[in-house]
């Protein structure tokens, strides 16, 4: 079995699933099979929830005071694992919740699932890639044609219900862009992040 938990530059993160509806062009799961203190990210089978509450059980959280979902797919596309799960952490272990996620997961349930996710997740990060909807279909490649303007709508969502809310992208892209793109998070009073790519 793949990871579950692993760490990465002093954080912890959960890989609860493989999918995803993206393909992003820079994705790092299609240079190497595992990142940080994993050895393979790479699910032969969804984890259920059973063994995704022993990984945490198992794990030590004393030396981290938040748990990020993000690993080689897109945790929401794993919605009711990562809800459930998510409520088990914060009913025994003193960690914040954040969820790493490309913005789409209005789009892949058919229905607004922030109120669900603030029930459990503290902070939240949303991959914007770039600065128009043209661009961004070029690079992520999402299974929806709409869904630059659905990630927007997640994020301002977002940016109403959760304690924190930001935007990333990763430092690859052209300055202009970088500049587009921060005005973007700047017109909806959102924090954006500049990611270093690794």
């Amino acid at each position: 079995m793949a990871d579950i938990l692993y760490t990465y530059k002093n954080q912890v993160y959960a890989n609860i699933t493989n999918r995803c509806d993206c393909s992003c062009t820079f994705c790092v799961r299609s240079l190497k099979d595992a990142v940080g203190d994993s050895e393979t990210l790479w699910h032969r089978t969804e984890p259920t929830l059973a063994e995704i509450k022993k990984a945490i059980d198992i794990f030590d959280f004393s030396a981290y005071s938040e748990l990020v979902y993000c690993g080689y797919g897109e945790p929401t596309c794993a919605l009711d694992n990562l809800l459930k799960s998510a409520a088990y952490v914060k009913e025994r272990y003193p960690v914040a919740i954040r969820l790493n996620t490309n913005g789409l997961g209005n789009l892949y349930h058919g229905r607004n699932i922030v109120p669900e996710l603030a029930q459990v997740v503290d902070s939240v990060s949303i991959s914007l890639n770039a600065p128009t909807a043209e661009k961004y279909q070029a690079v992520t490649r999402p299974q929806f044609e709409n869904a630059y303007p659905a990630l927007l709508e997640f994020a301002a969502l977002s940016q109403a219900a959760f304690q924190h809310t930001q935007l990333s992208i990763v430092d690859v892209l052209p300055a202009d862009e970088i500049a587009a793109c921060r005005k973007i998070a700047d017109e909806r009073g959102i924090c954006l992040k500049v990611r270093k790519y690794s």
